[in-house]
């Protein structure tokens, strides 16, 4: 019988990537900067966000681990058989395939980067058990040192490029918002005007990046008692009029994670419903205007929890008022030293992007019953920020149908 390889590589194609070499470049400079100051020889990493981050390659597990190996003078995607060319095709620097052959081949092709005995850097918060019993089986560290808050920190400070994508996102965000809004009648499904927004962002995205691959990009459309979730599936429930109304549009774009987020109403607002909605509208005003570099997060914090004490809806707030935007997706990455909740302490800097999504939720049979929420993507620039969502909010664009 001849003789199985574990590993091989399988490049061929050419190579279209999200952004150019020189980008991948400059992040991996980054990474090996933040190695040296931590005395780490080779980064394991195994994250859909960092692999992506720092390759291009944005993987599909289906039960099989992935992963992304740096060295001082080496970037190299580890990637399984089933997807032959494609891990190549789509990532910076070099790429080695292992096969199923034996178990645990992914482990060894690692090792033929790494070597046995090196300081390993991993990331601590997404290394299972088991691939960490595994990690330490196969190579042999003469240490382990977590690296995914230096990562991170390095992600949440965007470069041109990324902002140039960030910007395209928000106007595909905006793209199925409208959609939406044309779809909102008495009688409709949720689930039929969820599926008008993702096509028309689809179609857009593929008309922005012809040359991309295209996956992921989701609505969340609520109505009625379905809006008390920010995350809450899509249903078939029909809309009746004075219905409540949370439209959720979210593109993304080699994975990249934008989105628009608007309370809408269905033919008619009644007064209590009104009442909440312009207090939300005004919050996230309010929580704009405090988005400036040298502000903390905890600092926006309180001060929006102060505006919404004084309108007595304090009780009523169900998350943070914000989070940063980036390589991330709704299952998989978030940048969480960039929230804008009482517990980080980030200072706001240019070249941030961070969202401004002030959230009341009024308990079904009171008045006023439902989830309100606005959303809007900011630049944080060198005087304060720049908002790149241009969809109206508020009840004057927004009672529809």
């Amino acid at each position: 019988m001849t003789e199985r390889p574990q590993q091989y590589r399988f490049h061929q194609g050419e190579r279209v990537l999200p952004f150019a070499a020189e980008e991948y470049d400059a992040r991996l400079a980054g990474l090996r900067d933040l190695m040296e100051v931590h005395g780490v020889e080779a980064c394991v990493f195994t994250s859909m966000h960092n692999i992506a981050y720092y390759s291009g390659f944005l993987y599909c597990s289906f039960g099989r681990p992935y992963g992304l190996v740096v060295t001082a003078s080496q970037s190299v995607t580890i990637s399984a058989g089933i997807d032959a060319g494609q891990p190549w095709r789509r990532g910076h620097g070099d790429n080695i395939t292992y096969t199923d052959w034996q178990r645990d081949n992914y482990w060894r092709a690692i090792l033929s980067v790494t070597g046995e005995g090196r300081v390993i850097g991993c990331e601590a918060d997404h290394l299972t058990l088991l691939q960490s019993e595994k990690l330490n089986h196969f190579l042999k560290p003469k240490r382990g040192i977590d690296i995914s808050r230096g990562t991170m920190e390095q992600r949440m400070m965007k470069s041109q490029a990324e902002l140039d994508l960030i910007r395209h996102g928000a106007g595909v965000a905006d793209v199925g918002g409208f959609a939406i809004r044309e779809a909102v009648r008495e009688g409709a499904r949720e689930i039929d005007i969820a599926m008008a927004g993702r096509d028309a962002m689809e179609l857009e995205i593929a008309k922005r990046f012809p040359d991309a691959e295209y996956r992921d990009t989701w609505v969340w459309f609520q109505s009625g008692i379905n809006t008390d979730g920010a995350h809450n599936p899509v249903t078939s429930r029909k809309l009746k009029r004075g219905d409540i109304l949370s439209l959720n549009t979210f593109p993304m774009i080699s994975g990249y994670y934008t989105a628009l987020e608007r309370t809408m109403f269905v033919q008619e607002v009644d007064p209590a419903s009104l009442r909440m909605w312009e207090i939300n509208v005004a919050a996230h005003e309010y929580g704009i205007s405090l988005l400036k570099p040298g502000a903390s997060c905890a600092e926006v914090t309180a001060k929006l929890n102060t505006f919404f004490e004084e309108h007595q809806v304090l009780q009523y707030r169900t998350f943070g008022y914000g989070h940063s935007f980036g390589v991330l997706s709704h299952y998989y990455g978030r940048e969480a030293g960039l929230e804008l909740r009482e517990d980080i302490d980030t200072v706001l800097e240019p070249g941030m992007v961070i969202s401004m999504e002030p959230m009341l939720t009024i308990p079904h049979g009171q008045p006023g019953a439902g989830g309100y929420r606005e959303h809007d993507i900011l630049f944080i620039t060198e005087d304060g920020n720049e908002d790149i969502t241009k969809y109206p909010y508020g009840p004057e664009f927004n009672v529809v149908g």
